[in-house]
């Protein structure tokens, strides 16, 4: 490991979601999860499932196709409702802990209407992935949103880009991003003024006046379709259960990126994986690894 990264050691913090007798879901936090184009559900599904499963006290799927919004019958559990144009609205009704905006999002025009106003919500903390990232790469309207919200609410977002949207962020290629991912992470950084994670191969992750931290945990049977959509959920979980349990958006993520790798880890340890390892199996892992830290 390079001698300017720090590894991560962020479960040594997840005891501190250890729940009391007398807690309830209020406790736990309430999630707002925005996504699911036609043809895409399925992405907002895994992060809503992922939310769940990591403990979050109430998981809403705000879902923007219609045919996908009705209740999951493996999940009855998860609140999904078909998103309508007047996302403000239901910020201020709703009164989230946390909201999540990127998996299977889309580039429509409700998709930029919603990440605007989530952008423009006050210092709810968010976590922004996938299609919202590359919404605010081409929008330099959208860019400057967050940038402004994270001058007034520093430590309240965090993006969470691949290789291909990092590059688009930069205005650079994947495989430039992939030669100088430090420099990269860094870039990000003064860009957007967020939490950053760089996913990939031993995942990077700093912000504004923080180290560089670097995840060693991982394998390549990480490298399939809805991982990061799971990751979106885990982070939205615990930054949820952090607001009551003396864990920052900061901390959160870090138990996120580190826990979501070494699940992976562990089931391919169990001869589940690398090749074929899906998201869904990595969630259970997680929960399991999670009750077993507190």
């Amino acid at each position: 490991m390079t001698a300017s990264l720090k590894k991560l050691n962020a479960l040594e913090l997840a005891g501190r979601l250890k729940r009391s007798p007398s807690e309830h879901k209020g406790d736990a936090g309430k999630v707002i999860l925005v996504g699911g184009a036609p043809g895409m559900a399925g992405a907002l599904l895994l992060a809503g499932n992922a939310c769940l499963h990591l403990g979050a006290g109430w998981t809403i799927l705000e879902m923007f196709d219609p045919k996908s919004a009705h209740a999951c019958q493996d999940h009855p559990e998860l609140m999904i409702r078909l998103a309508d144009s007047d996302a403000h609205s239901l910020i201020t009704k709703n009164q989230p802990d946390v909201i999540a905006i990127g998996p299977g999002l889309g580039m429509s025009s409700l998709a930029k209407s919603w990440l605007a106003d989530i952008l423009s919500s006050s210092q709810i903390p968010i976590i922004i992935d996938a299609d919202a990232l590359n919404l605010i790469a081409t929008s330099a309207d959208l860019l400057h949103l967050l940038q402004i919200r994270n001058q007034q609410f520093p430590g309240q977002s965090v993006i969470t880009p691949h290789p291909g949207e990092a590059a688009l962020l930069l205005k650079s290629t994947a495989a430039h991003v992939q030669e100088h991912r430090i420099a990269a992470l860094q870039q990000l950084v003064d860009l957007t003024q967020s939490i950053v994670v760089l996913k990939g191969q031993h995942t990077l992750i700093t912000s504004p006046g923080n180290p560089i931290f670097q995840c060693e945990e991982g394998n390549p049977g990480m490298a399939t379709g809805g991982m990061g959509d799971v990751l979106t959920g885990s982070i939205a979980a615990l930054a949820a259960q952090g607001m009551r349990h003396q864990l920052s958006l900061w901390d959160a993520t870090g138990i996120a990126v580190q826990l979501h790798a070494v699940a992976a880890d562990s089931l391919v340890n169990q001869g589940i994986g690398p090749i074929g390892l899906t998201p869904s199996e990595t969630i259970s892992e997680m929960r399991s690894l999670l009750n077993k830290l507190l």
